[in-house]
């Protein structure tokens, strides 16, 4: 059995054939699943039954879902639960809200519940591929990130990182020195084959900057290209 079943997963949605139609190959797959229809009941949800992952609707009632997201992501309890947005909104500056929130990924409706599900069980593996990879500690000047216990700390203080922005901080440090393009970062953070914007990596590696500002001349845009962290002294 895959290491990801068992997992809880909280669905955010209002319309209730799409949020069955995903319980249902949610469950499939072996996770455990629970459901919301708005926004107020999504944070008294993620509160008493501490899921694993949210799979969030953008267009909610009573409160949308980036007030969610904002609130979710605010709790320490509950800031690094990572989030899967759903919007039926196919501009690119919808998303772009989304991940600057603090959402990990996006799929936007019309969507195959498979492909849901396979975002899911990647995101998930990210996680536990992180926590059981590479070196005890990455360190970087007076950054240190621990992929055990998931945690990232600046002088000694800690920092909380989305899923992905910790994910993409580790293989950062992992290939520090190296010129990593937007389609490689994709790939290798979000675990799948991406077929979204590339914007969702400079939105990450902007969120990064603005939550340890030590990056901020660390990490280097390189043009056309990528990003690549500079060697520390």
């Amino acid at each position: 059995m895959e290491a990801t079943a068992g997992k809880k997963i909280l669905v955010v949605e209002d319309e209730q054939d799409i949020a069955q139609l995903v319980r249902h190959y949610l469950q499939k797959e072996g996770f455990r699943s629970v459901t919301a229809m708005n926004g107020i009941d999504a944070l008294k949800k993620v509160k008493e039954e501490k899921p694993d992952l949210i799979v969030l609707d953008l267009m909610l009632p009573e409160m949308d879902g980036l007030e969610v997201c904002k609130h979710v992501r605010s709790t320490p309890d509950t800031a690094m639960i990572p989030i899967i947005m759903l919007t039926a909104k196919a501009e690119e500056s919808d998303t772009i809200v989304g991940l600057e929130l603090g959402a990990d990924d996006y799929v936007t409706k019309p969507f195959s519940p498979k492909a849901l599900v396979a975002r899911v069980k990647a995101l998930l593996r990210r996680i536990d591929r992180t926590a059981s990879t590479g070196p005890a500690h990455y360190r970087y000047g007076a950054l240190t990130l621990d992929p055990t216990r998931h945690e990232v700390s600046l002088d000694q203080q800690e920092v909380l990182l989305t899923a992905k922005e910790f994910g993409l901080l580790e293989h950062l440090l992992r290939h520090r020195g190296r010129v990593l393009t937007r389609e490689v970062l994709l790939n290798a953070v979000w675990g799948y084959d991406y077929y979204g914007t590339t914007r969702t990596v400079d939105v990450h590696i902007r969120r990064l900057k603005q939550k340890l500002p030590l990056l901020e001349d660390a990490i280097v845009s390189v043009k056309s290209l990528g990003y690549k962290l500079k060697d520390s002294d």
